[in-house]
């Protein structure tokens, strides 16, 4: 799955979704705290969700990463910006 971006899970197959599940679990084993090390993450929510933000938030920094936040309003979500041109803003996200 290296190189594949995630936007929905019905992107992925059967097998990789196993393969995400069984790399989740080794990593709560093993602890890999850096696995996301100098990588970001956009937080883009349609509605508000403070749960879930907070949720990815703790989780990227557990794991050594960072997140962004980008509010509807700041990325015109549902006018003429599309998430696939938000990944080509930053090649760090």
């Amino acid at each position: 799955m290296k190189g594949k971006d995630l936007l929905s899970i019905t992107d992925l197959s059967s097998e990789e979704i196993h393969i995400l599940l069984s790399d989740a679990v080794d990593m709560k084993h093993d602890k890999w705290l850096t696995i996301l090390d100098h990588k970001i993450l956009a937080l883009v929510f349609e509605k508000p969700s403070l749960r879930t933000r907070v949720s990815f938030d703790v989780a990227m920094r557990q794991l050594g990463g960072h997140t962004i936040y980008l509010s509807p309003s700041e990325i015109g979500l549902g006018k003429e910006n599309r998430p696939e041109m938000w990944h080509r803003c930053s090649p760090a996200m």
